[in-house]
């Protein structure tokens, strides 16, 4: 693995963005970050499981509604820590402890309202997630991939606060609010393009 901050590369891979030191800090998670560097200097598409609750949390969202989350952190937002994608979830990589807080503060903030957050998953202390590789096979369409990647050693990572407030931002978005009232399903529909 390179020692300059670059990104990893490899003539058989497509060239993500996660550069050496972002690589040390996904590895600095685990309980023997040397093995998952050699491992990744060895097979740098291949992806591992870390655990969460040191280094970093993942808050993991249904992809569509994760994607607006993303828009909002960073078109009205701070922008993002890693994120990356893992079949049809998106991982938001976040500040340690913010898997402990972010559930309650999700349930005090839908008090008196219809779920229009879905359903997040919060891997904090005790849990572990798949982190893509560094790099990506290009012609497959990988089930793990980085859309955000960590590129320093000490990456920023949103709090418990920030991602609820690209929550419930992403929630109001996906709603849509119309001035006229719903159709009237019993109503008669008369063709008027056949006059005479």
């Amino acid at each position: 693995m390179s020692t300059r901050d670059e990104p990893l590369s490899d003539t058989r891979f497509d060239v993500s963005d996660v550069t050496a030191d972002g690589a040390a800090w996904l590895a600095s998670a685990g309980t023997y970050p040397r093995s998952t560097l050699a491992l990744w200097e060895e097979r740098p598409s291949a992806p591992v499981v870390l655990p969460c609750g040191t280094a970093f949390d993942v808050v993991s969202t249904p992809a569509i509604f994760g994607r607006r989350m993303l828009d909002r952190l960073w078109e009205e937002g701070p922008g993002s820590g890693p994120v990356a994608m893992l079949r049809a979830r998106m991982l938001l990589f976040a500040a340690p402890g913010t898997a402990q807080r972010l559930p309650s503060l999700l349930r005090w903030e839908e008090i008196g309202r219809t779920a229009a957050i879905p359903p997040l998953l919060c891997h904090g202390i005790g849990d572990a997630v798949t982190v893509p590789a560094p790099l990506s096979a290009p012609k497959t369409a990988p089930a793990a991939r980085w859309l955000v990647a960590p590129d320093t050693r000490h990456p920023w990572l949103p709090g418990p606060e920030i991602l609820l407030w690209a929550a419930v931002r992403a929630a109001r978005a996906a709603v849509r609010i119309s001035i006229f009232p719903p159709a009237d399903q019993d109503a008669k529909v008369y063709d008027v393009s056949r006059r005479r």
